[in-house]
């Protein structure tokens, strides 16, 4: 199993509308895929369809009230959703518990999910408990980034939150860096994709993704884009970042 800490402290990025897309992707192709909701708003679980915010959710797993199959919810053939929840904003408030806190996540999904091939955990923008659970249940990060400087801004940001909790965990993190909104034809956006070659070669996936408003679109409607415009340029885009993600290509 492979377990994927889908992150970015820069808001703005497409980092849900991947999460949702990627997962929904990588479920067509055989693989058994479980996305996580860590935004207590539950942008996931609305990207998947589900616009009422369960009542039971991913805090009541952390907290021991609920187990796996009481939260679960499956959502597409082979893709189940574990939902934010209501409870996950008061999770992320409490301060007291210490260092404890930070492996709830990690010892609540402890052997439950060993019989899948993915797990996707969709993380708040901002860093705290949340973003830290994640980071310490999972054995990899995907980090998108925009062609532009707010984008190269929130991935320092991401890496140096990684390296600061890399102390914590048994073995490092693997990162991989995602070309997210990508606009191709702008100067500034292929000058940011040569920077991020020299510095991160080999971290890269090779697919961007780039701007569509169709993602926008489907993203609204509850449907992932292979159920919205499953011919589209977008949908072709998502598929090949899945195989980047099984097959670890990059550029």
């Amino acid at each position: 199993m492979r377990s994927i800490a889908v992150i970015s402290q820069q808001g703005g990025v497409g980092k849900t509308t991947i999460a949702a897309n990627l997962g929904h992707a990588l479920a067509r192709v055989g693989r058994r895929v479980v996305l996580v909701d860590l935004d207590p708003r539950g942008h996931l679980s609305a990207s998947l369809g589900i616009f009422r915010r369960p009542a039971r959710g991913v805090a009541d797993l952390m907290s021991g009230e609920a187990t796996l199959e009481q939260v679960a919810i499956r959502s597409r053939e082979r893709l189940t959703l574990i939902p934010a929840g209501e409870r996950l904003g008061d999770l992320e408030a409490v301060r007291a518990g210490g260092a404890a806190r930070a492996r709830l996540l990690r010892e609540a999904l402890d052997g439950a999910l060993a019989e899948q091939d993915f797990v996707l955990f969709d993380c708040p923008p901002a860093g705290g408990l949340l973003v830290v659970n994640a980071i310490l249940a999972a054995d990899e990060a995907l980090l998108p980034v925009t062609g532009d400087q707010p984008g190269l801004n929130g991935l320092a940001q991401s890496l140096l939150t990684l390296k600061g909790l890399q102390p914590l965990r048994a073995r490092p993190l693997r990162h991989w860096i995602e070309l997210s909104r990508f606009m191709t034809r702008r100067h500034l956006a292929q000058e940011v994709r040569s920077r991020l070659r020299r510095h991160f070669g080999g971290h890269i996936l090779a697919t961007p993704v780039r701007e569509a408003a169709l993602l926008a679109e489907c993203r609204g409607l509850g449907r992932t884009i292979f159920e919205y415009r499953d011919g589209s340029r977008s949908a072709a885009e998502l598929a090949e970042l899945a195989r980047d993600l099984i097959d670890g290509r990059t550029e």
